[in-house]
């Protein structure tokens, strides 16, 4: 099986990892950035932490034969510090041109407050301006519906954007159709406790089909599973999915995402 793993936060993750997921069949891994456990002080974190995600990891991921990308934002938890959020915004333009760089994400929003919404929307705006992919990280729990319409409505008023170049991740039942209606790409994130289960993620394929959607495992430094992918493309196995839709799925979906960015090669492409 091939498949490409297009979330997750290998920065807070082991070799160990690496070698799984290539064993496993995957083809390119790809990391947005996110927060980091606690809040960084300063946008020096943030600039050193762009360099880690452009040039440290891209090497330490070839050491296992497997194409590294990354995305570039402040993320929505660090942004109610508006004066940093500009800061780190205001670095983030020397990163764009690095040729593992993919676009702008995980923006989006944590708690939907206004200063959230304020830095969404710069985030949005720098995406327009260099016209670059976005990857947008919706709320959890009882706020999901409501960041989501805001996050989804947000997009849609600035026509620079088009929405078959945004993914929007962590969909569940209740919100996947609020983003396939737009336009817009959903991603089904994978999590052992929370998110999404790799059962009701099938569910959600079975109804709504598998058009503009792709499955990640968002993996980090909490409870989480690298392997995500590959197990529920297992399990859409033993349901009776033939080998084509899985394939489609997994590896043909984020590839046709992906590949709206030039950075985006695989040797095999």
């Amino acid at each position: 099986m091939r498949y490409i793993e297009p979330h997750a936060h290998m920065v807070s993750r082991v070799t160990d990892d690496y070698l799984a997921m290539v064993t496993a069949g995957c083809q390119a891994v790809c990391e947005p950035a996110f927060w980091a456990g606690f809040d960084r002080s300063s946008v020096h974190g943030f600039y050193d932490y762009f360099c880690q995600l452009t040039e440290h990891e891209p090497r330490r991921a070839a050491k296992f034969g497997l194409p590294h990308f990354s995305w570039l934002c402040i993320n929505p938890k660090e942004s109610e510090d508006l004066k940093l959020a500009d800061d780190v915004l205001a670095v983030i333009p020397q990163f764009l041109d690095r040729p593992n760089v993919l676009g702008i994400g995980e923006i989006g929003l944590n708690k939907n407050s206004r200063n959230e919404m304020k830095v969404l929307e710069k985030h949005v705006n720098l995406a327009a301006e260099h016209n670059q992919l976005i990857l947008v990280h919706t709320p959890h729990l009882e706020d999901k519906f409501k960041g989501t319409r805001l996050i989804v409505d947000l997009i849609k008023a600035d026509k620079r954007i088009r929405p078959e170049r945004v993914i929007i991740d962590h969909v569940e039942e209740h919100t996947v159709k609020l983003v396939l209606d737009a336009g817009m790409w959903a991603g089904m994130t994978l999590y052992p406790e929370s998110k999404c289960s790799p059962a009701r993620a099938i569910d959600m394929v079975e109804i709504y089909g598998n058009e503009r959607i792709w499955m990640n495992c968002a993996c980090d430094w909490g409870v989480s599973d690298p392997l995500a992918v590959p197990k529920t493309a297992f399990e859409m196995r033993k349901r009776g999915h033939s080998a084509e839709a899985i394939d489609r799925l997994v590896y043909q979906n984020p590839l046709k995402f992906l590949s709206q960015c030039p950075n985006f090669k695989l040797r095999s492409s």
